[in-house]
């Protein structure tokens, strides 16, 4: 059965109020930034917010059921996206269907999360054995293999930690770890200095820009390190008590239009500049806080699947949102990936909701024990 009772007190009303306290933000924030998406992203959060509800009283074990369905329903729209995906910026990464455009690679966060849950319970006994390990990297590798074509670079970046998340929350073995982090750590060294050579083609000239940017911002001022540096400005210029909302000071960097994507990518630096010190303190809180829950939820859950939802969905909203963050302030070298929660962009929105209504179903089933035991068949 796909619903399943439930006492109140197991429903997680924190994380909802946290949620939706950091969705809030963000409509106030996208309607600063860019006031005629103010509405979308409103209409966005309502929507998220109902489907969330709607998901958290759907058994997890029943989604999981259909977790080749969910695979392969990923690979087949990113592989859509390569042939009829609608292009901007140089980057064909949307869907249009039925009239509704999206992004199938925020969705492949979830869905990825939602099936290596179910197949690393499906495979636990022979989890640490080299042939499924190879597997689940085989499996991971292709839809970043999609995404990174679009070119996506960012969002590749960010489910290879997915995976390792996953990875860890599976139970891999420590030694197993450790012997994949001395192969790895190498040859992630020798891949950085090979890409970065002027003659490589690996990565795009502007990619290799983004990161000799980040190192040298001064020879770049005027051109890939403008967005951080003007970020970095905007936050400054807030000090404690930030200049107010959609304030008029002729010294405001977003008013003057020196920030650019500030709705999405570098909507954290319009909070700073805006609510200042203290504002941007409570959107840091908020989402450790949501992320933190996730993984406390996980470690609580009944099941493999449980632990390895509340980890990865955690493991969404924190990772992405500390590179969000070191992005707006210069601690990392410029991506793509937007503020989860806050940031304008449709699809994440509504996915990041669903996820959370994963998490909040596997906090309901938390104390009830594994009574369905390692399995949803």
């Amino acid at each position: 059965m796909p619903f399943k009772k439930f006492k109140i007190y197991d429903y997680d009303f924190k994380l909802i109020l946290l949620v939706a306290a950091l969705a809030v933000i963000g409509v106030f924030a996208v309607g600063s930034a860019q006031g005629d998406l103010q509405t979308k992203q409103m209409y966005g959060a309502i929507a998220g917010f109902v489907v969330m509800i709607i998901v958290s009283f759907i058994d997890y074990h029943f989604l999981l059921k259909f977790y080749w369905v969910m695979y392969v329903a990923n690979i087949v729209l990113l592989v859509l996206v390569m042939v009829v995906g609608e292009s901007s910026n140089n980057a064909q990464r949307w869907l249009k269907i039925g009239g509704i455009q999206f992004q199938p690679s925020e969705l492949a966060k979830i869905l990825l999360i939602l099936f290596f849950a179910a197949f690393i319970m499906k495979q636990k006994d022979n989890f640490n054995s080299f042939p499924i390990i190879a597997l689940c990297v085989l499996l991971v590798g292709i839809p970043m293999a999609l995404i990174v074509k679009q070119p996506d670079l960012s969002t590749t970046i960010m489910i290879a930690i997915l995976f390792s998340v996953i990875m860890f929350a599976g139970k891999l073995k420590f030694k197993i770890i450790l012997g994949i982090l001395a192969v790895v750590i190498p040859l992630v060294a020798i891949f950085i200095s090979i890409v970065m050579r002027d003659d490589n083609t690996i990565l795009k000239d502007y990619q290799k820009n983004r990161i000799l940017s980040w190192q040298n911002p001064d020879e770049f001022a005027d051109e890939e390190a403008y967005q951080q540096l003007n970020s970095v400005t905007a936050i400054a210029s807030g000090m404690m008590d930030g200049k107010g909302y959609k304030n008029n000071a002729i010294t405001s960097v977003k008013n003057g239009n020196f920030l650019s994507e500030d709705q999405t990518d570098f909507i954290f630096a319009v909070i700073g500049e805006e609510f200042g010190f203290k504002g941007s303190v409570v959107v840091i809180i908020l989402v450790i806080l949501i992320a933190l829950e996730c993984v406390a939820i996980g470690r609580r859950a009944p099941d493999t699947a449980g632990q390895i939802i509340g980890a990865g969905i955690g493991g969404l909203v924190g990772f992405q949102g500390f590179i969000n963050i070191g992005v707006a302030t210069f601690l990392l070298p410029n991506t793509g990936l937007p503020l989860p929660f806050v940031s304008y962009g449709l699809t994440s929105l509504l996915t990041l909701f669903a996820g959370m209504g994963v998490v909040i179903n596997v906090r309901t089933q938390v104390k009830r024990g594994n009574s369905l035991g390692e399995s949803f068949d």
